[in-house]
């Protein structure tokens, strides 16, 4: 078992499907990714070695920003948008989310039956 970025994957796994795997690399990233480094879709992560995975390692690290720089980012979005005291951040912040009301634009004429119930009583 390796670790790439923080992110585990299995021997047996292909490459295509062990780089998705990573928070922040979708298909298209893994894709690219592979055609910079000139390697199959088909390997297996058993089959490369350390500096293999070095190089992809430092390939990631270079170009994107994956899982924990990646969750950071999007936390601070969220405290900058209650400190501002946007529509969006007071959903976030603490009344609204306590109520199980939607965070995202969602209607609650209609849905979200549950959360107005709770409001009610």
């Amino acid at each position: 078992m390796s670790y790439i970025s923080r992110a585990r994957s299995l021997p047996d796994e292909q490459v295509r499907i062990a780089s998705t795997k990573m928070d922040g690399i979708g298909p298209e990233k893994a894709i690219q990714l592979r055609y910079r480094l000139g390697i199959s879709g088909n390997i297996k992560m058993n089959e490369f070695t350390k500096y293999q995975i070095y190089q992809i390692e430092q390939m990631i690290v270079q170009d994107h920003v994956v899982n924990w720089e990646l969750k950071r980012g999007k936390r601070a979005d969220i405290e900058q948008l209650i400190s501002i005291s946007r529509y969006r951040g007071i959903r976030h912040r603490g009344i609204c989310h306590q109520y199980g009301l939607p965070l995202r634009g969602q209607r609650t004429h209609t849905n979200a039956r549950t959360a107005r119930k709770q409001i009610r009583k």
